[in-house]
Formats: C-alpha cells, structure tokens, sequence
C-alpha cells in the first residue's frame, strides 16, 4: 500500500521542526566556536563575545535545512513551470563549453596582460596590476597541477594524496642547481620535471597491487616522508630556513633588472618596468600549462591513454585484455610527476624563496579538489575550478563590507577551509561527476557525440 499524501501544511510543519531543531544543534556547536573570541589584554585572557556571526550562522543552517525540506527530500513538491521559455536552444555543456569556452579563456587569458597594462599606462586607470597579475600567475600554477594530477587521478582512476612531493622536488631541485652550480632556469626545468618524474616511478612500484584507500594512504604517507626529509636533511636543504636568493629567469639571457649593459628593457628600447618581469613570469606559466594540457589531449588519444582509462573502469577487465597494467600504471605516476616538477621548478623561482612549510598536506588537498571539483578527466572544469577556488578565496581578503556586520576584527579569509568543504559537500551532491560533468569518447567510430554526465557515472562512456 502507498503512503498516505501529507497535505501542504503538514510538509510546512515538518520542514519547520525540522529546521528548528537543525538550528539547536548548530547554536550548541557553534555557541563556543564562533560565539566568542580569545583576545589578550593587559589582565590577561578574555573573552570577546560574537554575536552577530553566531547568528548569521546558526540562522543560514535554520533556512538551508528548511529549503531541503521543503523543496529538494519533498519529491511531491513541483516548482511551477516558467510562463516563458528561452526563444534560442540552450548549447549542449559538451559541444559549446567544452570547445568554444575554452578557446575564449585562452583568448582571455594571452590578450588579459596586454590589454591591462596598455590601458592603465594610457588612460591612467590606477588598477592595482601587480595583484591581478600576481593572482593569475597563482591561479595557472594551479592549473597546471591540476592538468598534471589529473593524469594520475582523473585519467588512470588512482588517488593520490602526495602529489606536493613531486611539486616540492621539482622546486629544491631548480633552487640547488641554480644557487650551487649557476645553472639556469631553462636549464634546470627539464632536469627538474625528470627528477621529479624519476619519484614517480619509485612511489608507483611499490603501489602496484593497492587499490583504493591502500593506496591513498601509501601516497599520502610518501608526501609526508618528503616533506619531512627536506625539513631534516638541514646539510642539504637548509632545514626549516629554507633556501633564499634563487635566480629569476631571463628571456633569452636578458635580465629584467634596472640596472646592467644589456637588460630586456635596453635590449628594446623600453623604459625599466618591474611589471615586464611578472608579465613574462605570466606567460611562462601561461605556456607551461598550455603544454601540459596539449600533451594530455594527446596521450588520451594514444594506447596508454586509452589504456588508462581502461584501467580506470575496471582494472581486472583491463588485466583480462592483456592490458600491461604495471606500465599503465608507471607511466601514469611518472607523467604527472613530470608536469609536478615543471610548476614546482616554475614556483621557486618565482618566489625567489622555497621552504618545506610551502608543500603541506593541504596543498595536495587543494589540487585534488580542483581536480575532483572540475570534473575527473575534464580539461576546461580544471581550469574552472581552479578559478573559482584560488580567485575566489583570494576575493575572500577584499571583502572589507564583512566587517561593518561581523565587527573590525573579521576576517573572511580564515574562513576559506569551511567554504572549502561546504563546496565540496555542495558538489558531491548536486553534480558528483564535477562542474564539467559531460566528456567526448577518446576515440570515435562515427559521429562527434558528448557523454552525459549520466552514462558516465553508470560506466557506460
């Protein structure tokens, strides 16, 4: 026999308690967390009450437990239809924002710095450039280690948890070569994303029969063991002070300094500028990632990258084809430890300084979210993702307004790791296949066609 139908006020009823009650248990968790603050005074420890941010708090769990109750756990519950609809087809995710939007960020992307710096000489705007650029340089480092784990992760279907140890060799290897030997920049980047690629292939023999969980703690342990050698091994890398001075790069042997008989800005007739320093940083890594993900289309279209997702799939399916799954696998670890390397030489020098507390757990945390966020095997929802999480926390610092509600002494940007999981959490639930969930087949016997993210999550595509 069916249930009986709640009348609407029943459901309203229910989704209040609900709601209440939901509310109580935020009030008790957060009355200590959030309710007060810790400040030092001349007679010691006090207390700050909060009342306001425990009130937006508990008040945004009462209204976010309503909603689902009454709209998203009601199934019985419709929202009414539009009384218009769009006169123009909606694109398809697939066809339209797969290939055409990516073009139009990588038009955005090389025209942004050009286009930024020529304005604000010429209409004198005041745009605070060197952020902006600063920022971005971020957010593509970023992407790049997401195109790289995204091998290993989104491609061949294998967690890994230390991804920052292939990060953090790339950057000690560019900075011993270039502050002990002289070696330069392009000199030391291929020799940097090898080393790197040289770990891959030690973290992936001893992994090779873990699935799963084995090996997300196998690989989250080899992130530790690296950072914690380059914390001790002080004869070598200096400890806990880290290594200073590394070298910036030079655009075919021309520094960007002020000073000197052949600068880049001599060499050109330009008058000095450090922004032309970052703008050339830029486009480094504007290239670099660009690399990463051309060499990644391609290897998907190849027999390992088919291999790898294959193996992704169903490894002991892959095994029954006579798919070499030991290759598959080395090769998987090796490639996106190469690319690793790459950003991790990239991000010494431009820091200028690396410590072992810059490759912690949480930055492997971060670029697997931005790969599990974008979408798992998705090109373009990395870069999305990689976005939304790096430029929007930063946004998070500019956010000043916060303060007239929550007090002077707010900060929204502590706040990033709680808008972190509520993102993830968010994602799981309404598109677990990512922000792009739709993919095109790696090889086609006919026609073009995308896969949904429907099929893709039943293992049909």
């Amino acid at each position: 026999m069916s249930e009986p139908v709640k009348s609407p006020s029943r459901h309203l009823q229910a989704a209040l308690a609900d709601a209440i009650i939901a509310a109580y248990i935020a009030f008790a968790l957060f009355c200590l967390t959030l309710g007060v603050k810790t400040v030092d005074s001349p007679r010691g420890l006090m207390l700050l009450p909060r009342p306001m941010l425990l009130a937006v708090a508990v008040g945004s769990v009462f209204l976010g437990r309503f909603v689902l109750n009454l709209l998203w756990w009601n199934r019985s519950f419709r929202l009414p239809r539009l009384p218009w609809r769009p006169a123009w087809p909606i694109p398809a995710v697939g066809r339209y924002g797969t290939q055409y939007g990516g073009m139009l960020l990588l038009a955005a992307a090389v025209l942004f710095p050009i286009i930024a710096f020529t304005l604000n000489k010429t209409l004198h705007l005041g745009l605070p450039l060197r952020y902006l650029f600063d920022l971005s340089i971020l957010v593509l480092t970023y992407v790049m280690l997401g195109f790289g784990l995204n091998i290993v992760v989104g491609l061949a279907g294998l967690l890994d948890l230390g991804y920052v140890a292939f990060y953090a060799v790339g950057s000690y290897t560019f900075a011993l070569l270039a502050t002990h030997f002289g070696f330069g920049f392009w000199m030391c980047l291929p020799l940097a994303g090898l080393l790197a690629a040289l770990w891959g292939v030690v973290l992936g023999f001893p992994v090779l029969r873990l699935r799963g969980d084995y090996l997300a703690i196998v690989t989250l342990a080899f992130g530790e063991i690296v950072r914690i050698v380059l914390l001790n091994w002080t004869a070598v890398t200096n400890g806990p002070n880290g290594i200073s001075d590394i070298p910036k790069p030079t655009c075919f042997g021309l520094p960007f300094s002020a000073t000197g008989t052949q600068t880049f800005a001599s060499f050109f007739g330009l008058r000095y500028d450090p922004l032309h320093a970052i703008i050339f940083l830029y486009y480094v890594i504007l290239g670099l990632a660009l690399i990463t993900s051309l060499v990644t289309l391609r290897l998907r279209r190849l027999p390992i990258g088919r291999a790898w997702e294959a193996m992704r799939e169903d490894e002991i399916a892959c095994r029954s084809l006579g798919i070499n799954t030991t290759v598959a696998k080395l090769t998987a670890f090796a490639t996106g430890a190469l690319f690793g390397g790459f950003a991790g030489s990239f991000f010494a020098t431009r820091q200028g300084f690396i410590s072992p507390e810059s490759f912690t757990f949480m930055e492997s945390a971060i670029i697997l979210a931005i790969v599990v966020l974008g979408g798992m095997g998705s090109q373009i929802g990395v870069v999305l993702a990689a976005m939304v999480m790096i430029g929007g926390f930063e946004l998070l610092r500019n956010m000043e307004w916060l303060q007239v509600v929550f007090g002077q002494d707010f900060d929204p940007s502590q706040y990033r790791v709680l808008l972190f999981g509520i993102a993830m959490v968010g994602i799981m639930l309404w598109r677990p296949r990512g922000i792009i969930s739709s993919r095109e087949p790696s090889i086609l016997l006919n026609d073009r066609s995308a896969v949904g993210g429907r099929l893709a999550k039943e293992g049909r595509a």
